[in-house]
C-alpha cells in the first residue's frame, strides 16, 4: 500500500469534512474576538504551550489541532491523523496499537496488530523497495536491486535479508536447515539448534548442541573509520554437556587475553591481565579483582548478596532488603525492593536522578544540562496524575493517568488514550506566560495571559473575558455586564454603571 493510496481514505476525509463543517457553521455565541466555548458539547481555544489553536467537541471524543505547518485530528480511542508538511510527515493510529501508519518523506510502514506490516520507500543507497511480512509466517521484499529481493514462507522455503539481526538467512523446511550470515561469518545449522557448521575469515567450528562444540579463530586486522589498521583478536572456544564444562581463550593476539574454565556447579575461573574472577559452588562464592577499573568484589548467591570496595566501584547489598552502589558516574540504590528504588547518572554536561516506588506506582525524574541550567522535570502517581515541566521551562498537568506512568513518552497513548480519561489539565508557557485550565473536558475553562483572563463555565453558560481595553460577562449566552477602562487608566477602572469583580 502507498502513501497516494492511503491518504486517499475515504473515511478519514468523510469524517473530517463533516465536523469541519460543523464547527463552520455552528451560531457564533461569543464576541467576533473571542473563541467560542460551550464546555464539552464545543470549545474553541488557543494552544498554550505552542502557537495554533484546538478544537473539542463532544467532550473526550473529537479534537483538531492546528499549528504552523500541522494539522492533528482524533477520534479517541478510535483514531487519530497528524501530518507535518514541515518534516513531511504522516502519523494515523486506529485502535491503537491494533492498526497504525507512519510515513516520513518517501519511506512508510503499516502495521496490523504489530504482526502484519507493509514498508517501503528508499535505503541509504537510494534503492526503492517494498515490504510485507506476516511475523513470522511470510517475509517479502522487492527492489529495484536485485540482490536486496527475497522471499520466504516459514518453516517451508526461503530467504531474509537484514532482518532478525542477520545480513541474510535462508532455510529450507525449518528447523531442518537453516543458514545464517552475520559480515563474513555464515553458519549451517541442521535440526536447529542441535548441529551447525560456522565459517569465516580465519574461523571454522562446529557444534552438536548439548554435548561437545568447538570453534576456532586466528588473529586478523581491519581497516577502521579513520583509516587505520587495527588487530581483531582470536579466540578458542570448546565445550562437553553444555552449560556444565567450557574451556575458552579470548582476545588471542590482544594486550588482554582472556583465559575461561568452567565445571559446574564446582568452579568458574576467568583469568586475563585486567581482571581475575572465581567462583567456587557456582553461585554460592564469587570473588573479582579488577586492575584496570580498580576495585575488589565478593558475592554470595549470584547476584543477591553484593561486597565490592574501589575506586572504580562500590557496591553494599543484600537483596531484597537493601543495596547502595556507586562509581564515578552511576548511582543506585533501591529499599526493600521493589518498593523503593533510585537510579542517577552524573555525567557532565547531564546530571540524572529517578525515584520510583513499586516499578510504575510512583516515579520522579530530574534531569540538568550543568551547562545551560536548563531543568526537565517529570513526576508519575499511578493512576492518579502525571506532571512535567520541559527542558524550556513548559509545564503540564494531568489528573488520572492510566497508561502514561507505564509507558512515558508514548506519543499514541498520549494522543489517543489521554483525552479519555484526562479529567483534569493545567498548561504554562514559561516564555509567553500563558496557562490553561480544563476541569471536565472543558465543563470549566480558564486561559489566562499576562494582559488577558477568559473564563467559561457549565457549556458555556457563563463566560467571563478581560483584556486591556475592558472586561465583559455573558449568562446564558447573554452579555449581561461590559465594562470599558479609560485611556491610560489601571485595569479596574469603569465608565459604565454595570460593575462586574475581576476573575481571579
Amino acid at each position: 500500500m502507498s502513501y497516494e493510496q492511503f491518504r486517499n481514505i475515504k473515511l478519514i476525509k468523510l469524517l473530517s469534512a463533516s465536523i469541519v463543517m460543523l464547527i463552520r457553521f455552528l451560531p457564533s455565541t461569543c464576541h467576533g474576538r473571542e473563541d467560542l466555548a460551550a464546555g464539552p458539547l464545543f470549545h474553541q481555544f488557543k494552544l498554550t504551550l505552542d502557537s495554533g489553536d484546538r478544537t473539542e467537541a463532544l467532550g473526550p471524543l473529537f479534537s483538531i489541532e492546528r499549528r504552523d505547518e500541522q494539522l492533528q485530528t482524533t477520534w479517541p480511542p478510535f483514531m487519530a491523523y497528524r501530518l507535518d508538511k514541515g518534516t513531511d510527515s504522516a502519523e494515523f493510529d486506529f485502535l491503537y496499537p491494533v492498526f497504525t501508519y507512519d510515513r516520513f518523506g518517501s519511506e512508510y510502514r503499516v502495521q496490523l496488530g504489530q504482526l502484519i506490516s507493509f514498508a517501503g520507500g528508499q535505503n541509504q543507497k537510494e534503492n526503492i523497495q517494498k515490504r510485507f511480512t506476516l511475523f513470522p509466517v511470510y517475509f517479502h521484499q522487492r527492489s529495484l536491486d536485485p540482490a536486496l529481493n527475497y522471499t520466504a514462507l516459514l518453516p517451508f522455503y526461503g530467504q531474509v535479508r537484514n532482518r532478525l539481526f542477520r545480513d541474510e538467512i535462508n532455510f529450507v523446511m525449518f528447523p531442518l536447515y537453516v543458514q545464517t550470515r552475520k559480515k563474513d561469518v555464515v553458519t549451517d545449522n541442521y535440526v536447529l539448534p542441535l548441529f551447525h557448521l560456522r565459517r569465516g575469515e580465519s574461523l571454522s567450528g562446529w557444534q552438536f548442541w548439548p554435548l561437545v562444540g568447538r570453534e576456532q579463530k586466528g588473529v586478523t586486522t581491519r581497516t577502521n573509520s579513520w583509516n587505520e589498521v587495527e588487530t581483531v583478536g582470536g579466540h578458542t572456544n570448546f565445550f562437553v554437556l553444555w552449560p556444565f564444562f567450557f574451556h575458552n581463550s579470548l582476545g588471542v593476539g590482544t594486550d588482554n587475553p582472556q583465559k575461561i574454565d568452567v565445571l559446574l556447579p564446582f568452579y568458574s575461573l576467568e583469568r586475563s591481565p585486567h581482571r581475575d574472577s572465581s567462583t567456587y559452588l557456582w553461585p554460592i562464592f564469587t570473588f573479582i579483582n579488577d586492575r584496570e577499573k580498580k576495585y575488589r568484589e565478593t558475592d554470595l548467591v549470584g547476584p543477591l548478596m553484593v561486597f565490592a570496595h574501589g575506586e572504580g566501584k562500590t557496591m553494599n547489598r543484600v537483596f531484597p532488603f537493601f543495596s547502595h552502589g556507586h562509581n564515578q558516574n552511576l548511582t543506585s540504590s533501591f529499599f526493600l525492593w521493589p518498593l523503593y528504588k533510585f537510579n542517577a547518572v552524573n555525567s557532565p554536561p547531564l546530571k540524572r536522578e529517578r525515584h520510583r516506588i513499586l516499578f510504575f506506582l510512583y516515579s520522579d525524574l530530574k534531569e540538568k544540562n550543568l551547562e545551560t541550567g536548563a531543568t526537565f522535570h517529570r513526576t508519575d502517581f499511578l493512576p492518579f496524575f502525571t506532571s512535567r515541566r520541559e527542558l524550556n521551562g513548559n509545564q503540564r498537568f494531568q489528573f488520572l493517568a492510566l497508561l502514561e506512568p507505564i509507558l512515558a513518552n508514548n506519543k499514541s497513548i498520549e494522543r489517543n488514550y489521554s483525552p479519555l480519561w484526562s479529567l483534569w489539565r493545567y498548561e504554562k508557557n514559561a516564555k509567553t506566560k500563558a496557562t490553561s485550565q480544563s476541569l471536565f473536558w472543558n465543563l470549566y475553562r480558564r486561559d489566562a495571559t499576562p494582559t488577558t483572563k477568559k473564563c467559561s463555565l457549565l457549556f458555556g453558560l457563563f463566560q467571563y473575558h478581560s483584556e486591556p481595553d475592558g472586561k465583559r460577562v455573558r449568562l446564558f449566552y447573554i452579555p449581561i455586564a461590559k465594562i470599558k477602562h479609560k485611556a491610560g487608566s489601571q485595569a479596574g477602572a469603569s465608565i459604565k454603571s454595570d460593575y462586574v469583580p475581576e476573575y481571579r
